[in-house]
């Protein structure tokens, strides 16, 4: 019994220190769950095992370089759930290199103090409007008609426990329900670019844990093993 879980604790610190390598954006990615632990995770709190696979294999699915902050992986608390957002750049990139994306517009729905609403481009808005929503078009070729999405304000704002707007969405309403309608008409648009990404705007905990600073990447020693593909176990057995 001693040995068989020697051998099974020897196994699992393998796998923890293993590296997947991909590419991004013509650069080479290095990860393994040990950087990801150590590195890549925001908030505090402890990833499990299963929530740590879960990020790598959106990384290197969706070729995102977490080290240049295009995904985060936050943890609130021990006994919450992890949340994967996709970093702010990342969808207008993709998008503009789709050959077809025509173009977008975005903005917001006020109402004004006579109840009178409107939907207009931009994030601008008077002192006697209140942001209500926001709505996006996005142009793709080929079809007739562009694709539409609106969304109201109350549903996605970010809120403390008292029930007051978080930091984010008090000072820059109409800048963050903007960002999450644009990026539900990307992704009603594109399927096959965005399947999976999220952007922090539209998780109402995660826009506080968002830092745009960089993370130097670790050199790591272990060449990766079988880059190209990965088993149902994200490793190859020995």
């Amino acid at each position: 019994m001693a040995v068989s879980n020697t051998l099974t604790a020897k196994k699992a610190d393998k796998e923890e220190t293993k590296i997947v390598e991909f590419d991004s954006n013509g650069e080479k990615v290095k990860l393994s769950p040990a950087i990801i632990r150590k590195y890549l995770v925001s908030g505090g709190g402890k990833v499990s095992d299963e929530e740590v696979m879960m990020f790598l294999s959106l990384c290197r699915f969706q070729h995102l370089n977490p080290f240049l902050r295009e995904a985060y992986l936050i943890k609130y608390g021990d006994n919450s759930s992890a949340t994967i957002v996709t970093g702010k750049d990342v969808f207008l990139k993709r998008a503009k290199r789709n050959t077809a994306f025509m173009g977008k517009q975005a903005g917001i729905i006020v109402v004004d103090e006579d109840g009178t609403v409107t939907e207009r481009d931009g994030t601008f808005y008077l002192p006697s409007e209140k942001v209500i929503g926001g709505w996006a078009r996005v142009f793709v070729k080929g079809y007739q008609e562009p694709e539409y999405i609106s969304v109201p304000f109350e549903e996605y704002a970010g809120r403390k426990k008292d029930g007051s707007l978080n930091s984010q969405w008090a000072s820059k309403p109409a800048t963050m329900i903007r960002k999450v309608a644009l990026v539900q008409c990307l992704r009603e648009a594109f399927p096959d670019d965005f399947d999976g990404l999220y952007a922090p705007e539209e998780i109402p905990e995660a826009a506080d844990f968002i830092i745009d600073e960089p993370v130097p990447q670790p050199k790591v020693e272990e060449e990766p093993k079988n880059a190209g593909g990965v088993s149902d176990a994200f490793f190859d057995e020995e």
